[in-house]
């Protein structure tokens, strides 16, 4: 049987004049699939067409059939699907229900009826599955956001479904994080259940994957996996930053929450015109360093040096700054704060976001508000820009951009901030790369 069957379905959402989906017909076999494509174009639709999302929560316009699991998914309910179809959103954050792990891990299986002595056994061995089990008494809100994305899977994994569905399972992990979801899902496939993973980073999982299904402005194609190639990302580095002034550093800091030390007697700092690059596991500290140097976190110990100057700090989660009724103005509202003449469609255009700038932001896919917060912060020439995670969700032509636009940043005497899992930005454009791990950060 079939893991999901698509037959000519449109679909639209509320409000919208143009389908999400157009006359889709695809059948995804059972093995791993790989759903790729632009951001915007379509991915998340589909996949939540496999648990029953949409039409059920989203509601909208739909026609044609769709059948997943074995269920027809117009005529079942999202409650009922949710047994067979284990869903992982793109944004963790969304899916949490419980303050802290046990809990949050055991609400499906408590929606299950599972007996709760039966309970601890499959929570552990769900965390340990995704390299999480230190997590188990943590609370949520201390979790860094890959942390967090490890959670999500284990919660799923937990109720052993028939069907695992993934929105950027990786799009926050470190490598050693990645590889355990990666293998996580082969042993899934082994099992004989079927998975389907959206993604940008498709090197990683094509030797896992028999189909790539790409979906770009709704339309739905099918590829052999064995021959799809990812875009590389080009970039150019800088020259020595030898002879240029000093824009930020720390000096013996100690930085962490509620008086307890994440990263420790950190010595750092960074140039005009130079990129910086922070690397690292989950958890190790990133987020931390990143907020000593914003301003937005009081070192326990140490000091903090910036130059004057704007700073453009875009956070893990975008959707935290997207606030006003289009992404346009969004960065009108940016560029009249810093009294900058730029046009707002400058910065619009570079990022690819003029099709979508009268839209509101918080509508948009992962990968387009991504873009919209970049867009927001980085508008009017700012002196220091902290990025945490920016190519979270993006595709390679949006992730191009980006570099694109960095890099004018940097050349204009920006000094930039990075903290990212992704290897491919940080060779495009780090002059240097710092290690952030076991409390320390070393260059």
């Amino acid at each position: 049987m079939a893991a999901a069957r698509l037959t000519h379905l449109t679909y639209a959402y509320p409000g919208s004049a143009r389908p999400a989906l157009a006359d889709a017909s695809v059948e995804l076999d059972g093995g791993l699939t790989l759903v790729a494509g632009p951001s915007g174009g379509g991915k998340s639709t589909l996949l939540r067409v496999l648990n029953g999302l949409v039409p059920h929560f989203h509601g909208g316009r739909i026609g044609g059939a769709a059948e997943s699991a074995g269920f027809d998914v117009i005529a079942t309910p999202t409650r009922v699907m949710a047994r067979s179809v284990g869903f992982v959103f793109q944004d963790p954050e969304l899916q949490a229900v419980y303050d802290t792990v046990e809990r949050e891990v055991a609400f499906g299986l408590e929606n299950l009826g599972v007996p709760p002595r039966a309970m601890p056994a499959r929570i552990e061995a769900a965390l340990a599955e995704v390299g999480a089990s230190h997590l188990l008494e943590r609370r949520l809100s201390t979790l860094s956001g890959g942390e967090r994305q490890r959670v999500a899977l284990a919660s799923v994994l937990a109720m052993e479904p028939v069907t695992v569905v993934l929105d950027e399972p990786t799009s926050q992990l470190d490598p050693d994080g990645a590889a355990l979801v990666l293998d996580a899902c082969a042993r899934l496939v082994k099992d004989s259940r079927s998975v389907v993973i959206s993604e940008h980073r498709l090197d990683q999982l094509r030797p896992l994957a028999r189909t790539v299904v790409v979906v770009d402005g709704g339309r739905v194609e099918t590829h052999d996996a064995r021959v799809w190639e990812e875009p590389r990302i080009e970039g150019a580095k800088h020259a020595s930053t030898a002879d240029r002034a000093e824009a930020w550093s720390l000096h013996e800091v100690t930085a962490g929450f509620a008086g307890c030390p994440v990263v420790g007697n950190v010595n750092l700092g960074g140039h005009a015109g130079e990129v910086v690059a922070l690397s690292g596991p989950n958890g190790g500290g990133k987020t931390t360093l990143l907020r000593t140097v914003a301003g937005l976190l009081r070192p326990l110990s140490g000091k903090v040096e910036r130059r004057p100057g704007r700073i453009a700090y875009l956070p893990q989660n975008p959707g935290a700054l997207l606030h006003r009724p289009t992404v346009r103005s969004e960065v009108e509202l940016t560029l009249q704060r810093t009294r900058d003449a730029e046009p707002a469609d400058a910065i619009l255009q570079a990022l690819g976001l003029l099709d979508v700038a009268g839209r509101y932001p918080r509508d948009l896919s992962s990968g387009e508000r991504q873009r919209a917060a970049l867009a927001a912060v980085l508008a009017g020439n700012p002196s220091l820009v902290l990025l945490d995670e920016p190519t979270r969700g993006m595709d390679a032509g949006a992730r191009a951009a980006l570099v694109a636009l960095v890099g004018r940043l940097r050349d204009a005497g920006a000094a930039v901030i990075l903290a990212t899992h992704d290897a491919a930005l940080i060779d495009s454009l780090a002059d240097q790369v710092v290690q952030v791990c076991g409390g320390r950060a070393v260059a």
